[in-house]
């Protein structure tokens, strides 16, 4: 869900209606070439999720849904679910209706536009919330937390899924500037608050959750996707603004030669990237 903070992928957008919608579609995209490169990732996490709940789930929703990929992903993987994507955006919600209707999935996937800073939705009786990139972007998710405990069944399970880091993309020597360009970025923005999240276990157990034990999935793809590209120069696109007062001059200099389209040592025309990232799972059982 495109809430507040700069953690992680699901980014506010704070402009004016035909800035904003644009930006929300620039993170349509982004979220859609992230799921592309990194969804072995996703299936290893919905594999997991099948061997933990201790029935097949009738309902599951979808925290923040995005674009839809984990709503499709939990669709997949649990055939007799219905399956309800939340967002607060309506440019992300129209995204999982033509991702459903792709897919076939008309009737068991259904997309429910809310604030959960606001209200939580009238989603009636869920045994499986899942939450990716999500939690840390409302307000009070102490109060969500709870608001997700009321909502689950006696059994039910909660997953909150968040990235360790920011994807990483680039050999450390790129031939261009200084070496280590792409982690000086990383701790730039790590220092902004990018990807800032806590260990959510004391607050799923605050919240009157039995926690398991946490798991962590890294996804690689060497040699690159078609997509790694793409995904590539869609994330430094996102990122190079909170950068600009943030690095040294030479390292800006270098970043944009990396986003010029038509430049040789260009993201899209590089031939030794690969997609290196990871993300942990909490799940935690309502009694």
């Amino acid at each position: 869900m495109t809430q507040h903070s700069h953690a992680g992928v699901h980014t506010a957008v704070h402009a004016g209606h035909d800035d904003g919608h644009r930006l929300e579609a620039d993170l349509a995209q982004l979220l859609e070439l992230d799921a592309e490169t990194s969804g072995s990732a996703l299936d290893e996490m919905t594999a997991w999720i099948s061997r933990q709940v201790t029935a097949e789930p009738r309902t599951i929703v979808d925290l923040g849904a995005g674009t839809g990929a984990g709503s499709l992903a939990l669709a997949r993987r649990f055939p007799s679910a219905q399956v309800v994507a939340v967002d607060r955006s309506a440019v992300m919600l129209d995204r999982v209706r033509a991702a459903v209707r792709g897919q076939g999935l008309e009737g068991r996937v259904r997309a429910v536009q809310a604030d959960l800073d606001v209200a939580w939705p009238a989603v009636g009786a869920a045994d499986l919330v899942w939450a990716s990139s999500f939690l840390h972007e409302v307000a009070d998710p102490g109060a969500v937390l709870g608001d997700v405990r009321d909502a689950l069944r006696p059994g039910g399970l909660l997953v909150v899924v968040e990235m360790d880091a920011l994807p990483r993309f680039l050999p450390d020597d790129i031939g261009l500037g200084r070496p280590g360009l792409e982690f000086r970025c990383h701790r730039a923005l790590a220092d902004a608050g990018w990807n800032a999240h806590p260990d959510w276990r004391p607050l799923l157990e605050h919240a009157g959750f039995e926690v398991l034990a946490p798991r962590t999935v890294s996804t690689g793809a060497s040699p690159a996707p078609s997509a790694t590209a793409r995904c590539a120069a869609a994330w430094f696109a996102r990122m190079r603004p909170a950068l600009q007062d943030r690095l040294a001059a030479e390292d800006l200099d270098v970043l944009d030669h990396l986003m010029a389209p038509d430049a040789p040592e260009a993201l899209l025309n590089r031939r030794d990237l690969s997609f290196r990232g990871s993300r942990t799972a909490w799940a935690a059982r309502r009694p």
